[in-house]
């Protein structure tokens, strides 16, 4: 073979070589991002891994929860009265002790009832200047003398005291007796009990069995039962007194002049709240 052409085919061999070389640098190259993708690429845990992550739902109390009310009545047992004095005077001096002479004389007629020490509270004692009305005057008529004055104020004082009545039979006389006296002021007869514990006692217990019976009645429309007390309360203000009105007495049965006083009832009412488990 010539010499010419042996060289010619060992350059060519060369070349062939070298791209078949690059051709396999290129092709593992261009495969690269998707094993780097592959590698990257987060495996998806198992549904029964992803499904212990989620908590429990807590169970509701099975529980009901009634406001139950229980009422009394009775009749009361004591009165009070508040009555006293109020009187004028153009001196601070001369009211006080016009105020003082006829309170003297209502402490003796109601000490002459009975009425004991204890049983009597001075439950207010004021003293205070009324100014007089403020106005313009008329201008005196021309040719006369002197000025119109403006009329002097006077001094006024209060004295109240509230009477306990453990004999109701005695308000109207009490009340006449006072009013003889010299008392000119009288506020309010008010009746009430001397003692509540009993029936307060028996409102609370109806209040506990009307409650149970209501959350029995809830109960049986659900279809459930009613099990044991879970928790109960008494409810805030739930103790009441109401009166209760009753036939007006003759004014001859109350001490005459002082006219028809009637006692009533009183009325007591509790709340109780009450929480039932469910069966």
């Amino acid at each position: 073979m010539p010499k010419n052409n042996i060289v010619a085919l060992i350059i060519t061999v060369v070349v062939l070589t070298a791209v078949a070389m690059f051709g396999t640098q290129f092709a593992g190259s261009s495969n690269m991002p998707e094993a780097e993708a592959a590698a990257v690429t987060p495996t998806p845990l198992p549904a029964t891994a992803s499904a212990q992550t989620q908590p429990a739902a807590a169970g509701l109390p099975r529980a009901i929860t009634v406001v139950g009310q229980g009422k009394v009545s009775a009749a009361p047992d004591i009165a009070t009265v508040v009555l006293g004095v109020n009187v004028s005077a153009a001196t601070v001096e001369q009211a006080m002790e016009d105020a003082s002479s006829r309170m003297d004389k209502i402490m003796a007629a109601l000490k002459k009832l009975n009425i004991s020490d204890k049983d009597i509270t001075t439950s207010n004692y004021s003293i205070y200047y009324e100014e007089p009305p403020r106005y313009e005057m008329p201008a005196a008529p021309k040719g006369t003398e002197g000025s119109a004055e403006t009329p002097a104020g006077v001094y006024r004082v209060s004295n109240m005291v509230t009477v306990k009545i453990r004999k109701l039979d005695q308000v109207g006389e009490l009340i006449d007796a006072a009013v003889a006296a010299g008392a000119n002021s009288l506020w309010g007869v008010n009746f009430d009990l001397e003692d509540r514990t009993e029936l307060e006692a028996n409102a609370r217990a109806q209040a506990v069995e009307n409650a149970r019976q209501r959350a029995e009645e809830l109960a049986k429309l659900a279809g459930v039962k009613v099990g044991g007390v879970v928790q109960i309360s008494e409810v805030i203000g739930g103790g009441t007194y109401y009166p209760m009105p009753a036939a007006p007495r003759a004014a001859e049965g109350m001490g005459g002049g002082a006219g028809p006083i009637s006692p009533g009832e009183l009325e007591i009412t509790y709340q109780i709240q009450v929480t039932f488990e469910l069966q």
